[in-house]
């Protein structure tokens, strides 16, 4: 009988840190908060974004400067990104494809993200999930994405992305984007 309570006991400590670890944005809480943010509107031009990555601890691993050129035609999205580091390294250039939809619900890919990435638009947010075999040392890890992006101002918006492993963030990214 002891035994199952120390069992129970580790499983439900266990329970209660995975669920301080995860994500409880509610995106329909943002419907109707202004500016409304309209992906294929901001994006159809030049966008320069700076950003940082944060570990489980709070240490910046990473900042870094990215040119983004998007068009949008026949209802796609073309999102041409070049990054450049000034702390760590990572990938230099990405080009998303992104399908418009309804202008509620998106998908879209990109070379380096595996399968279907999948966003909702809120209003004020936008919602875009997806994985991506991240580079770890030697090795790749595959890890989930969940990025929250909110409008300041018709010109700029800040992107907040949680990366996760097992339902947990390790990794926090921080993107301020501004439409030239």
């Amino acid at each position: 009988m002891h035994t199952i309570f120390k069992i129970l006991t580790v499983c439900g400590a266990l329970l209660s840190l995975s669920a301080c670890a995860s994500l409880s944005i509610d995106g329909p809480d943002y419907t109707s908060v202004q500016p409304t943010f309209v992906l294929e509107e901001f994006f159809d031009g030049d966008v320069k974004a700076w950003g940082i990555v944060q570990d489980r601890s709070g240490e910046v691993i990473q900042r870094f400067e990215v040119d983004i050129a998007g068009s949008v035609s026949d209802g796609v999205l073309t999102l041409d990104e070049t990054f450049r580091y000034g702390l760590g390294s990572g990938v230099e250039k990405r080009i998303w494809t992104i399908n418009v939809g309804d202008g509620k619900t998106y998908t879209g890919s990109a070379g380096d993200i595996v399968g279907q990435a999948d966003g909702q638009s809120f209003g004020n947010a936008f919602f875009w999930g997806y994985e991506m075999d991240l580079p770890v040392g030697n090795s790749k890890r595959r890890v989930k994405f969940a990025d929250w992006i909110w409008a300041f101002d018709e010109n700029t918006i800040v992107n907040r992305s949680y990366i996760q492993k097992f339902g947990i963030t390790f990794a926090e990214v921080t993107i301020f984007m501004r439409k030239d």
